[in-house]
């Protein structure tokens, strides 16, 4: 069965090694075979992978596009080690991705790092209201 994807104007895709831009109008493709596929709008760069959990995914898209685990894994096992280290509450996020992983799931485990991506950005907004709530301008100065 083929896989359907839909390109809006100008939007590029990513298959196998290549990079492809739709024209002025929308496309439809239809691709057989076992190439890597990402749509731009999942694809992060260097430029774009500004937090731990944002380059952890970048390293796992470089396996799937390169189909090439061992080449970034050390990097891989680095940076989740330092992420958890700093939020060890992640361990059942970071554990479904290394299953994925163990088992060729690279695409799945894209998914997966995405979710790990949300759970960051869900810790930090709690670090950011936390600190906001804790604000000098909200306490009453000690008595002296």
């Amino acid at each position: 069965m083929s896989l359907k994807i839909e390109l809006r104007p100008g939007e590029r895709i990513i298959i196998g090694s290549s990079v492809i831009t739709n024209g002025d109008n929308r496309a439809r493709l239809f691709v057989d075979g076992e190439a890597p596929i990402m749509r731009e709008k999942d694809i992060l760069t260097s430029e774009t992978a500004n937090t731990p959990a944002k380059r952890i995914y970048l390293v796992i898209q470089l396996m799937y596009l390169g189909e090439d685990l061992a080449k970034h894994q050390q990097l891989y096992f680095q940076l989740v080690n330092e992420f958890l280290q700093a939020a060890p509450s992640a361990l059942t996020l970071v554990d479904a991705i290394n299953n994925k992983l163990l088992t060729n799931s690279l695409y799945s485990a894209l998914k997966d790092a995405k979710a790990l991506i949300q759970y960051e950005e869900e810790l930090l907004r709690d670090v950011q209201s936390g600190s906001s709530g804790n604000s000098l301008s909200g306490h009453r100065p000690a008595d002296g």
